[in-house]
């Protein structure tokens, strides 16, 4: 039996599609074995969202020729799709697939192997038309979470970002399919599922008829045996009254939402080409906590973008602790090829990133660790995964709707049962002692 490894690098888009990859292997007989051991097949799911990305795609490229020469070695993904004249002079790649050609990978691993010469599924994805690529998973790595990709493309054009030009205009799932991978899982025993995709909040801006996110996540949310959802990064004016409004009367979302915001500067937001102002963001905020009580908000945060002040890190800060968000993803400016803000004066040292960044990070960890506190003594539901040891005692780990982490004690099998109790302290700084008080039984 030949056998396969697969890398994957970047986003949750990504690992969807690595394992929708590894399915495919594993249907056409190969052994899935570790990426660090010898295999026939290696295959690499880049990432290019940024030049360090780019860097760590090809190392791993590398790396897997290295340890087998006689391997053949795919190049998937985006570090393809933006540099595909590099990929074609790298000797160490045998086949190159862009994106919305991963549905190729059999053929072109079995055109390689024959001929021993570069295969190539490649397109000019920013000009030709293109239609969502289905690929399906009926089991993931996850122990009771799935993942579940309905969306791709952007159509917004950050100026800091690559991503249009890797996955092309946006191009969405459709509904019916997206029903039938969630119905399949939910009847291996997964209780949650998180819809992703590249621009979510974009989903159905496609279709001759018109649907929308809510529409699908009303889909989703009457499939049987699905307990919970919940959604990969969302754009602030997405959150009209009507959509938290409507999520709100959903049992089933869990009230933990990603808002990408990027900058609390307006002048940075307008150089960013973001499509809100710090005020819009807010409204979107304030109609959240409107609709569900003390949700959990995290969002992204990009420090030392070219041309930011002092004056506007400080305003930034400001916002930041105004918002009060349960988690902040903290990334310096980091430049790329290829896009507006690569060419844009008044860059900002490294040294000015870096300290910027710490200041973010210590604001980051305080506001986690007050939402968190505020959640001692309240009645919560956990979704419990795995076993767990801390201390040489053993407990079984999960979060709670807001994604909180929580331990019980392991007096028993957890995996995959919801149990309703409460928040009773701490464990460690972010993990948090859960005492049950219901008991909702296992999932057959």
């Amino acid at each position: 039996m030949k056998k396969a490894a697969l890398h994957n690098l970047g986003c949750k888009v990504n690992a969807y599609e690595t394992e929708a990859m590894q399915e495919m292997l594993a249907c056409a007989g190969y052994e899935i074995v570790d990426f660090h051991e010898i295999a026939d097949v290696y295959v690499i799911n880049t990432c290019s969202v940024t030049n360090i990305a780019d860097r760590k795609s090809r190392q791993m490229i590398h790396q897997a020729k290295k340890r087998n020469p006689d391997a053949i070695v795919v190049a998937a993904g985006c570090y393809v799709q933006t540099s595909e004249e590099e990929a074609r002079l790298d000797p160490a790649i045998d086949v190159i697939i862009g994106n919305n050609q991963k549905n190729q990978l059999l053929d072109k691993i079995n055109q390689a192997a024959q001929s021993r010469a570069l295969e190539e599924a490649y397109f000019d994805i920013n000009k030709e038309k293109t239609i969502f690529e289905e690929m399906q998973l009926s089991n993931t790595a996850e122990h009771t979470r799935a993942f579940i990709k309905v969306q791709d493309g952007c159509n917004q054009f950050c100026s800091y970002c690559i991503i249009p030009f890797a996955r092309g205009r946006v191009r969405s799932r459709r509904m019916d399919d997206v029903v039938n991978e969630i119905t399949k899982l939910a009847a291996q025993g997964f209780r949650e599922v998180v819809l992703t995709g590249i621009h979510l909040s974009s989903y159905g801006v496609d279709f001759e008829e018109k649907t929308t996110l809510l529409d699908l996540i009303r889909s989703v949310h009457a499939i049987n045996g699905i307990e919970r959802i919940r959604f990969g990064s969302l754009e602030p004016m997405v959150v009209t009254d009507e959509f938290a409004s409507e999520l709100s009367k959903m049992p089933k979302i869990c009230p933990h939402f990603h808002l990408s915001l990027q900058s609390g500067c307006d002048k940075t937001l307008k150089a960013m080409n973001r499509k809100y102002t710090t005020a819009e963001y807010l409204e979107g905020c304030n109609r959240l906590r409107k609709y569900f009580d003390n949700p959990a908000i995290t969002t992204d945060v990009i420090v030392g973008f070219p041309g930011e002040t002092e004056a506007d890190f400080a305003e930034t800060f400001a916002y930041l602790e105004q918002v009060h968000f349960y988690e902040m993803h903290i990334f310096p400016y980091s430049r790329r090829k290829g896009t507006v803000a690569d060419r844009m004066p008044d860059q900002i040292p490294e040294k000015v990133k870096k300290e910027r960044s710490h200041k973010l990070l210590e604001l980051s960890a305080k506001m986690s660790d007050e939402y968190r506190q505020s959640f001692v003594g309240r009645k919560v539901e956990v979704l419990f995964e795995e076993p767990f040891t801390y201390e040489n005692r053993e407990y079984y780990v999960g979060y709670t709707k807001t994604y909180i982490k929580v331990v019980v004690p392991a007096t028993e099998d957890f995996t995959n049962v919801i149990l309703e109790g409460k928040i009773t302290g701490c464990l460690t700084n972010e993990i948090f002692i859960f005492e049950p008080v219901v008991f909702s039984a296992v999932l057959e």
